[in-house]
């Protein structure tokens, strides 16, 4: 092989290599984080509180002073969300026990509300697997457990 082709060809591996290291170090503007579990039976505290917590509560929209009353923090969630009436669009019920499809919370989470926005408002869509398991626990019969 000429000198000429060998200089060509390492200045090809060393571009190569450089942009595989700026993949992997965060070269790309959103790398996919993984996924919840889907569970048959979520429990509120372990795992619907956890997704309450990472994108409704801790984000500044459902914590202590959240308009309309709905918040989402640890030892509040579950006393504002299950038979209660949503103020964005009454009579609707945020969670009725063993009826996601027609809990507000799930309505709005799938964006098929008629007033208002998709939840979580600003962000990203909750994933498959979290709408699931929240639609899995309300089907279950929304238990505090």
């Amino acid at each position: 092989m000429s000198k000429k082709l060998l200089v060509r060809w390492g200045g090809i591996l060393v571009l190569g290599l450089l942009a595989v290291a700026g993949c992997k170090s965060g070269g790309s503007p959103s790398q996919p984080t993984p996924d919840i579990t889907l569970k048959d039976d979520p429990s509120f505290a372990g795992d619907i509180q956890t997704i309450f917590n990472a994108s409704c509560a801790l984000s500044g929209c459902h914590n202590a002073s959240a308009s309309g009353g709905l918040v989402l923090s640890q030892g509040q969630a579950y006393i504002n969300l299950v038979n209660v009436v949503s103020t964005g669009e009454p009579p609707k019920v945020r969670v009725i026990p063993s009826d996601a499809g027609n809990s507000y919370l799930v309505i709005k989470l799938e964006g098929r509300q008629t007033v208002g926005v998709r939840m979580p408002q600003g962000g990203s869509a909750l994933s498959a697997n979290r709408i699931q398991n929240i639609k899995n626990w309300i089907n279950k019969g929304a238990k505090d457990n």
